[in-house]
């Protein structure tokens, strides 16, 4: 998979994969179908692993040519050593795990550098929706409140205040868009937020 492939179907991991250095070993944790670590082997010539439960995206993720360990996620990454990654990959999966604490720390133990995606709960038709009675339903939160796998709902100002609990370093934060980087009110005006992390 090449740059302009990935940023057709996925322009948030697009815009994500700038981050990821040329040869870096990676771990993507709740890889899904396998399409980031797919263009990280091939176009950035990365070498990692993926991390995924679902039956359906673990045989999507080896037809793509990644290694895949099937685990759940809410087991911890006690599999890795410390420092075992050069970046550690979460996008748009935290939001889904029960011990969200945990996992982040797990995460920045066993990689030098971590890349957390996840929908932003402030992004402003979030807020209309809720004003009007409902849960919000939107790209970045796509399902009903009743058949939802997010159990855990955070804005990039909740995300900043834990990654200062667990005494983590914010590298760069940055509210995307269908894919773009929101500079004005990115707490407002954007759907999807990225936080690069590393332990201080």
């Amino acid at each position: 998979m090449n740059f302009n492939e990935l940023s057709a179907a996925r322009p948030d991991l697009a815009f994500i994969a700038h981050w990821v250095d040329n040869r870096a070993h990676v771990l993507d944790v709740g890889c899904g179908d396998g399409v980031m670590m797919d263009y990280l082997q091939s176009d950035k010539q990365c070498s990692g692993y993926g991390i995924e439960i679902a039956d359906d995206k673990v045989l999507a993720s080896t037809q793509r040519g990644v290694q895949v360990v099937q685990q759940d996620m809410e087991n911890g990454l006690g599999l890795f050593g410390d420092n075992s990654f050069d970046t550690v990959l979460c996008l748009s999966s935290l939001q889904m795990m029960k011990h969200v604490e945990a996992l982040l720390r797990d995460i920045v133990r066993v990689g030098k550098e971590a890349i957390v995606s996840f929908p932003n709960f402030a992004y402003w038709p979030h807020r209309v929706a809720l004003l009007k009675g409902r849960m919000p339903v939107s790209e970045s939160l796509p399902y009903e409140w009743y058949d939802t796998p997010n159990v855990r709902c955070a804005t990039i100002t909740d995300f900043r205040d834990l990654a200062q609990e667990c005494g983590l370093e914010v590298i760069e934060c940055v509210a995307l868009a269908e894919g773009k980087r929101v500079s004005f009110l990115p707490n407002l005006r954007g759907d999807l937020a990225v936080f690069r992390l590393r332990k201080k």
